[in-house]
């Protein structure tokens, strides 16, 4: 959704708790899915384990896409990977993407993690910013299209499932801040939820791609906490923007472990 509608007065207004609701809430936020499922950030932080299943709805949506091009339209595969991956951004609504300009701005400044933070925060973006997103998006793109090149189209599901595990995982790794939304779903995280989130998506996708998939999602834990390191030696703490460019790397890390994976294995 857009960041007018994210400073709606009523965007975190509470109504009447329920899971439902606060699945709707987590999807509207974190998406440009028109639902309009307004809640309280706190509500949605409760169900922030379920992230990677929606991570799993929004990877389905890219399978087919993908399938439609390669197969029906023909088109060549590293343009397919090219739109998969923007469709990701775009659907995600660049929250993620953001997130990840900031924190590369931040960490290749210098100075106490006050200033760091101040940074991050700022409306402007820098050098590292666009380099640190450049840097992602070649190593995304090309290590899904040599694993298409393989054949595993089932990759795109489960590397945008292992994004949002990575999200978990530098959630429970991480020390939250005072303030902002990122210190709610810090907060949420605990080991044993995030341990359920990962075995669900560990089974599906050994169901999907074997081991290969497998340890996919656990690249997407090592991105994350790789993260959640980087985070706490430059900032001391985790922002919401750390958090997304723990979904951008954990995705691009969930890739490379499945591309190896595969040359070696």
């Amino acid at each position: 959704m857009s960041e007018k509608e994210k400073k709606r007065d009523d965007y975190f207004k509470r109504e009447k708790s329920s899971i439902i609701r606060s699945i709707g809430g987590l999807i509207t936020f974190s998406t440009i899915l028109p639902l309009n499922i307004y809640t309280t950030v706190e509500e949605m932080a409760k169900i922030t384990w379920f992230w990677p299943l929606i991570g799993a709805f929004v990877g389905a949506i890219g399978l087919v896409i993908s399938y439609f091009l390669l197969k029906i339209l023909l088109i060549l595969p590293l343009v397919a990977v090219a739109i998969v991956y923007s469709f990701f951004l775009i659907f995600n609504g660049f929250h993620h993407l953001d997130g990840l300009i900031d924190f590369g701005d931040a960490i290749m400044a210098h100075g106490p993690p006050e200033k760091k933070i101040a940074i991050m925060r700022d409306s402007q973006i820098g050098t590292g910013g666009l380099a640190t997103f450049f840097v992602v998006a070649i190593i995304t793109v090309t290590s899904l299209n040599s694993i298409l090149a393989i054949g595993i189209i089932s990759s795109i599901l489960i590397c945008e499932m292992s994004a949002k595990i990575a999200l978990l995982s530098c959630c429970v790794s991480s020390k939250p801040g005072l303030d902002g939304t990122g210190k709610y779903f810090i907060e949420s995280m605990t080991i044993l939820k995030f341990i359920l989130s990962l075995i669900i998506v560990i089974v599906i996708s050994y169901l999907l791609a074997n081991f290969v998939g497998v340890f996919g999602v656990l690249g997407g834990v090592f991105g994350g906490a790789l993260v959640s390191i980087i985070g706490g030696k430059n900032f001391k703490i985790a922002t919401g923007d750390v958090l997304g460019a723990s979904n951008e790397i954990g995705r691009m890390f969930s890739l490379l472990a499945m591309l190896i994976t595969l040359i070696w294995i």
